[in-house]
């Protein structure tokens, strides 16, 4: 027992003590005080110790989030017992010991009735402290989430910048090398590329601080851009866009079309004979990219910036994947439209924060059933105690204990029995069932 509930433990027995020494003592000297006193402490310190270990025990070695249910039973089981025990032997000190009581008279009459009120009051004691318990840890479990779950945003957050600012440098280093080529090529063309790049450039340092834009932003982009791949490559290269129109106003990851098509560029050869064509068109939710494959030998090995990236950044906004596909005719590259704008932090009901949806809702029919096992522990003794003292020969108070406990063990039930698990294995086969549903037409 730590200090602060053997504080606490010290200040109940006082006011228990003294509460009985005004009320109950019909003789009013110091000696009888710290007598009612004595037995207080002789009640309080053995229940509230007894107690606190059995709940430290428990919840050592049963957690109340990932094991509640098997806490739960064990803790009523473990509780009843122990404090049914020790109220018995507490009672039999005091009665038997101390007061010369016969023993024959333990289990009826006057202190019958104490031995009922006494274990009530220490079950009430006992439900308080596993309910106390039981708060303590799920706030832990809950501030724990939320911490990891800004941690995990602020991680996404910066993993995204990181990957935005990837394109600046990469846009501008491809461009360059464009413009060092048209210069030796064809100088007038070389004047042209830089007017239109710097217009280009403009839309870049403009788009890559979004998460988002408009598959119309980037089609308008995407053909300014193709405009400058054709000064550059003629005859070489073709382009063709097939874009829904009711896609338009939907949203990708910005600049890119412009890492696609530059991947198209770098990765195959053209020449007029054996044209380079590049299609851009929107099929069952994807904005799709493909070019006839003609790969080019690679002298030496890529770095891989344009689709690794697009890849990361979509897989920090949505649970939808980039679809890459290659045969020996094409390659083909699906990204995903998006029919929201939304930030990367909330661009999907991630599983940490469903799981701590259905924590916040765990918790609140957990403490419902605590207050009504409360309720029931304190009522209930009280309704005995006026029935055998008012009127002994009728025991009305068999009528509400079993009313009400019927009605405490459906809530129990409902809470911790069967019925819980056939909700959530019906939830979870509907969720399953959407999702399947989900990754097909993704993968269509």
């Amino acid at each position: 027992m730590n200090r602060k509930s053997l504080i606490t433990t010290t200040w109940i027995t006082f006011f228990i003590g003294t509460f009985i020494f005004v009320f109950f003592s019909k003789q009013k000297s110091v000696e009888m005080f710290f007598l009612y006193l004595m037995i207080s402490a002789m009640y309080s310190f053995p229940l509230a110790i007894g107690n606190g270990l059995l709940n430290d025990m428990l919840s050592k070695k049963y957690s109340w989030v990932a094991e509640t249910r098997k806490r739960t039973v064990l803790g009523v089981i473990c509780t009843l017992l122990l404090n049914v025990a020790l109220v018995f032997l507490i009672n039999y000190i005091n009665f038997i010991v101390i007061q010369k009581q016969d023993f024959a008279n333990f289990f009826r009459g006057t202190i019958a009735i104490n031995n009922w009120f006494t274990v009530n009051i220490a079950l009430l004691i006992s439900a308080i402290l596993h309910a106390k318990g039981f708060m303590e840890e799920w706030k832990k479990s809950t501030r724990k989430e939320v911490v990891e779950q800004k941690l995990i945003a602020r991680s996404a957050s910066a993993q995204f910048e990181s990957l935005k600012n990837q394109l600046d440098p990469h846009f501008l280093f491809n461009s360059l090398n464009v413009l060092s080529a048209l210069i030796d090529e064809n100088p007038d063309q070389a004047q042209y590329f830089t007017a239109s790049m710097s217009n280009i450039y403009r839309y870049v340092l403009e788009q890559k601080d979004k998460e988002l834009v408009t598959v119309e932003e980037e089609i308008g982009f995407a053909k300014t851009y193709c405009n400058l791949l054709k000064t550059r490559f003629e005859d070489s290269v073709n382009f063709e866009f097939d874009v829904a129109e009711n896609d338009m106003k939907s949203y990708v990851v910005p600049l890119s079309l412009q890492l696609l098509l530059e991947n198209c560029i770098k990765h195959n050869f053209a020449t007029p004979q054996k044209p380079l064509t590049i299609k851009i068109y929107t099929e069952n939710g994807f904005l799709l990219i493909e070019n006839n494959l003609m790969a080019r030998e690679q002298v030496k090995e890529s770095a891989g910036i344009g689709l690794s990236n697009i890849v990361q950044r979509y897989s920090l906004l949505t649970q939808q994947n980039v679809f890459i596909e290659k045969s020996t005719d094409f390659f083909r590259v699906k990204i995903p439209i998006l029919t929201q704008k939304i930030t990367a932090m909330n661009t999907q009901p991630s599983d940490e924060s469903m799981a701590y949806n259905r924590a916040s809702k765990r918790v609140k029919e957990i403490k419902g059933f605590y207050s009504n096992l409360l309720s029931y522990c304190l009522v209930i003794p009280f309704l005995i105690f006026i029935n055998l003292y008012t009127a002994p020969k009728f025991q009305w108070f068999w009528f509400p204990m079993i009313g009400w406990g019927i009605g405490l063990g459906s809530h129990a039930f409902q809470v911790f029995g069967l019925g819980r698990d056939w909700e959530e294995k019906q939830i979870q086969k509907i969720l399953d069932k959407t999702n399947q549903k989900n990754q097909k037409n993704g993968n269509l």
